[in-house]
């Protein structure tokens, strides 16, 4: 999968990089904002 050989790399297939790359670009896949999260909680500090 990693193989240097491997066109797609990272990715497994060009159906994986067509599925993840669209996904990111949608803003499907998001990473929390911790620093927000904890602003809303002020007893989690």
């Amino acid at each position: 999968m990693y193989s240097s050989t491997n066109a797609y790399r990272p990715f497994c297939s060009e159906r994986c990089k067509a599925l993840d790359l669209g996904a990111w670009a949608s803003e499907s896949f998001r990473l929390a904002d911790r620093a927000r999260e904890d602003d809303d909680n002020p007893s989690a500090q």
